[in-house]
């Protein structure tokens, strides 16, 4: 058998995780076979096990590739001029741009954390990874002086992460949940945590405790 170009390896196995996301949202983690990830990616049980011993090495790979994926835009997110708009648009891709099953497969991830070490393992770092990351963009946020918040940064992090939870689990259960409607009632509550400043406000307050520049400024001796 001739060997796949790693662009063809690397796109063969996004689709299993594709297909392994969407056949452990569908019927359980235990309920769903590797035979029933092979159907969902159109590929045999030999090529899938190139990529993956085992349903546990399934969640390990969508959860690192989820990390991934975060970490991308969580490196723009540090960047924006305008924090809160920028989580803003960050939450409302989550909940609304991304498919409803996305959510399920999460509940069904965090719930066999509960019962195998091997998935707790992979879960509790990646969500430790999101917790700590949330809490270097609040700190470099607070440090380049847009904003000013009354906690910490890291006790930050534990309730924006708080919020999050509650809504992709919102979101899983309930199919008439609609993100839209309170979406602004959310993006004034983070807003009250962490307090931005006012762009404009700063920049005046910087010029206006610099001198004024073409006038001469008279000496001591001239006094």
């Amino acid at each position: 058998m001739p060997k796949l170009k790693p662009e063809t390896q690397k796109a063969r196995r996004e689709r299993i995780l594709d297909a392994a996301e969407i056949c452990f949202a569908r019927a359980g983690f235990h309920r769903c076979t590797m035979q029933d990830i092979c159907r969902e990616a159109g590929i045999s049980p030999g090529a899938l096990y190139v990529y993956f011993a085992s349903k546990e090495d399934l969640i390990a790979g969508i959860v690192e590739r989820d990390r991934a994926k975060l970490a991308a835009e969580l490196a723009e997110l540090a960047d924006a001029p305008d924090l809160l708009t920028a989580m803003a648009k960050l939450g409302e891709h989550y909940m609304t741009e991304e498919p409803q099953y996305k959510r399920v497969l999460g509940l069904e991830i965090g719930g066999e954390s509960t019962r195998n070490p091997n998935v707790a393992a992979t879960f509790r770092s990646v969500d430790a990874y999101c917790r700590q990351s949330f809490e270097q963009v609040f700190e470099r946020a607070r440090q380049d002086g847009k904003i000013k918040p009354q906690d910490d940064s890291h006790t930050l992090s534990e309730v924006v992460s708080l919020i999050g939870d509650g809504l992709f689990w919102r979101r899983a259960v309930d199919p008439d949940f609609d993100i839209q409607k309170i979406l602004p009632v959310l993006v004034r509550m983070v807003s009250t945590l962490l307090n931005p400043v006012d762009p404009a406000a700063t920049d005046t307050a910087l010029s206006s405790s610099q001198p004024e520049t073409g006038k001469p400024q008279k000496s001591e001796a001239a006094s």
